[in-house]
């Protein structure tokens, strides 16, 4: 379990105030121009040798990806750094923790990483529902601004950083970088064929590096306490803490921050006050978002909350959005909800998406009655094999995997489901 010495997100909560001033009592802006003074090359060593990877999803190494920018700007093409705090994924309400109660964490981290991958200008692309944190994040930004620590000579730096509020307007899949990019260019929201890769070629055409709100606004406190400090929690290569959002069928739905690699069932029993009715009342667990596939109890039982070991149980950490189920859940039409969601956001570009999608929820539909015959469940693992990785970005994925892990854990309540319908209609 997490000491408390070690959380990042200390005003996780509210509560205590937002603002600057609070901000410097928690020790957020300390040594800023410090840090920027020991150079882009060390930031993103520090990063790598934190084993920082990206906490939208993804999870790949930050530092790694920081360093694909071109190590020098050229006059006609700007560097771009922008911040993916659209969050979309059902489940997922961490970012809007950090922005609703913790914003100079993520603008300090945008000077840093900004910094780093020698960009001047940052873009923070908020999701439009986000009304409220959208004020106080713009707020935030003013009283840096006026404080002097990001615009020109940002922290007496040297650094020149100016970053910007863009609002979206509630779009999954701007949720995806490069339909983030295309959105932000004022486009509709289609992700680009890749590559080139938005270090190469993103916003404007110009090097651009998209991350998600907490890989960013965990970055300044890494490098003020060490990439030793931050490596030595979790597991290897899943260090760090994480925030972990629960909900669903437990005592107690809450964000916490935690340790990499914390057991599934430490972690909803700690932090969430246990599962409704008791832990064997547990049915299944979405461990990631409504994007990755659910596991049952059994797995649940024994399965730590990291990137490796969710991949090993064919799962994923995702964003790290726990939707807990018990028995009183009706899996299938749970999963026939998310069916329903993807085909609504799927932007109609790709051609297994666009069909496929819709497809899978008019079957997913007949299946929560049985109105189905039991070949057409080997019928819709083949069509979303087909969706899945066939299509320009990753949602195609998303809509496949949740039915995956449907029909992989839970095909004998489908089929009962089927016959009980044929019986009945005899």
């Amino acid at each position: 379990m997490l000491k408390d010495q070690d959380r990042i997100f200390t005003n996780l909560y509210g509560l205590n105030n937002w603002s600057l001033k609070s901000a410097l009592i928690r020790g957020d802006w300390d040594g800023t121009a410090n840090l920027i003074s020991k150079g882009q090359d060390w930031i993103i060593n520090e990063l790598k040798d934190s084993g920082l990877r990206g906490r939208g999803g993804a999870g790949f190494p930050t530092g790694l990806k920081w360093s694909f920018m071109p190590k020098e700007e050229k006059n006609d093409r700007p560097h771009y750094l922008i911040v993916n705090a659209d969050e979309s994924e059902p489940g997922t309400c961490k970012d809007r923790d950090i922005m609703r109660h913790d914003p100079h964490k993520l603008i300090e981290g945008c000077l840093l990483a900004g910094f780093s991958m020698r960009a001047h200008i940052g873009y923070i692309y908020i999701r439009g529902e986000f009304y409220e944190e959208s004020q106080r994040l713009q707020i935030a930004i003013d009283e840096a601004y006026d404080a002097g620590l990001i615009g020109k000579n940002a922290c007496g730096s040297g650094w020149d950083f100016d970053l910007y509020l863009h609002r979206g307007a509630g779009a999954y899949i701007c949720g995806e970088e490069t339909g983030l990019i295309e959105s932000l260019e004022g486009k509709p929201g289609r992700p680009r064929l890749k590559p080139p890769f938005p270090a190469g070629a993103g916003l404007y055409g110009c090097p651009s590096t998209v991350n998600n709100v907490e890989t960013i606004a965990v970055t300044p406190t890494i490098l003020r306490r060490g990439a030793g400090w931050f490596s030595s929690l979790g597991r290897p290569k899943n260090s760090g803490t994480k925030l972990f959002c629960i909900s669903g069928h437990v005592n107690e739905p809450c964000n916490v921050e935690e340790e990499m690699g914390i057991p599934l069932k430490e972690l909803i029993d700690k932090h969430a006050g246990g599962v409704r009715g008791g832990w064997d009342n547990l049915l299944a667990v979405i461990p990631g978002g409504s994007s990755v596939p659910v596991i049952p109890k059994s797995i649940c039982d024994e399965v730590l909350m990291d990137f490796d070991s969710l991949i090993e149980v064919k799962s994923g950490l995702g964003t790290a959005a726990v939707i807990v189920m018990d028995k009183s859940t009706d899996i299938i039409e749970a999963i026939a909800r998310l069916s329903h969601f993807y085909m609504h956001e799927s932007c109609g570009q790709c051609t297994p998406c666009r069909e496929g999608t819709g497809w899978v929820y008019r079957l997913m539909q007949r299946l929560i009655i049985g109105d189905a015959n039991i070949n057409e469940i080997d019928k819709l693992e083949d069509v979303v094999g087909q969706i899945e990785g066939h299509t320009i970005c990753a949602l195609g994925d998303a809509a496949a995997w949740p039915v995956q892990g449907l029909i992989r854990h839970f095909r004998p309540e489908l089929e009962q489901r089927i016959r009980k319908r044929a019986n009945d209609t005899i």
